[in-house]
């Protein structure tokens, strides 16, 4: 589930694109998303994570929160990079079976 997650986000970014979050097609599993090296301002990440959230109950018929206190409330950003991101949602997903 994993590697699919890691796919959705880099293709769910891929769609979105330059116009709307400012990200080329050159993403990466170890793409840094937010932060000091990010590729992505905070409106292109909220931007993302609406978008990811919305291809997940698409996908796996079920809500996944990525945007809750929980996530905010972590010492590591689950935002940090596309992986760092795919692995909170499937934690999310995974949660909620």
């Amino acid at each position: 589930m994993y590697q699919e997650l890691v796919d959705l986000v880099i293709e769910t970014a891929r769609e979105l694109g330059e116009d709307e979050i400012g990200v080329a097609d050159d993403l990466a599993e170890d793409t840094i998303l937010f932060g000091k090296e990010g590729v992505l301002d905070s409106m292109g990440l909220v931007t993302l994570i609406i978008a990811v959230e919305q291809e997940i109950e698409d996908k796996y018929g079920r809500p996944a929160g990525l945007a809750d206190e929980k996530a905010m409330s972590q010492a590591r950003s689950p935002y940090r990079s596309v992986a760092t991101l795919a692995a909170f949602a499937q934690q999310e997903i995974e949660s909620g079976e």
